[in-house]
């Protein structure tokens, strides 16, 4: 969670919210990927860290089932990204901070542990939380963060 952190610090650095992740290879110790938010830098919708880093673990082992691999990210999964790890096999999901407005790892939905779907990751909540809201809070409180506007 700390390598997640600093990825997250990096997303803020750059302007963006900052969501860090860590994809561990099955050994649970050996990183296949790290990414974290990029959406303002590249304009991309699904550039969240969770993506970026099963997009990049994929490209690492050369194939997209990541069976047996643990995603370490700082904020709980939104819809999208939940989504992609079930789709990804991702074998385990730890995360820091609950989403209470957008999470689907336990607080606004359960996309990860649903069982009417064919993979379910096991999920560890709550790891180093009070660190990794603190991050979002200041981020939020010390910047004038302002997405750029919408076309229409």
């Amino acid at each position: 969670m700390r390598q997640a952190l600093a990825e997250a610090g990096l997303a803020a650095a750059g302007g963006d919210v900052p969501v860090g992740a860590v994809l561990l290879a099955p050994d649970g110790v050996s990183v296949l990927a790290a990414a974290h938010n990029e959406r303002e830098l590249t304009g991309d919708p699904t550039a969240h860290a969770e993506v970026l880093a099963v997009r990049r673990g994929a490209a690492a082992v050369g194939e997209w089932r990541l069976t047996g691999c643990t995603l370490v990210v700082t904020l709980e999964p939104c819809t999208m990204c939940a989504g992609a790890l079930v789709q990804s096999r991702v074998g385990r999901v730890v995360y820091g901070a609950r989403d209470e407005k957008a999470g689907a790892a336990g607080s606004l939905w359960d996309v990860l542990r649903d069982r009417r779907l064919n993979h379910r990751p096991e999920v560890v909540p709550g790891v180093l939380a009070e660190e990794c809201a603190s991050l979002l809070t200041r981020f939020f409180r010390d910047t004038d963060f302002r997405p750029r506007p919408t076309l229409g």
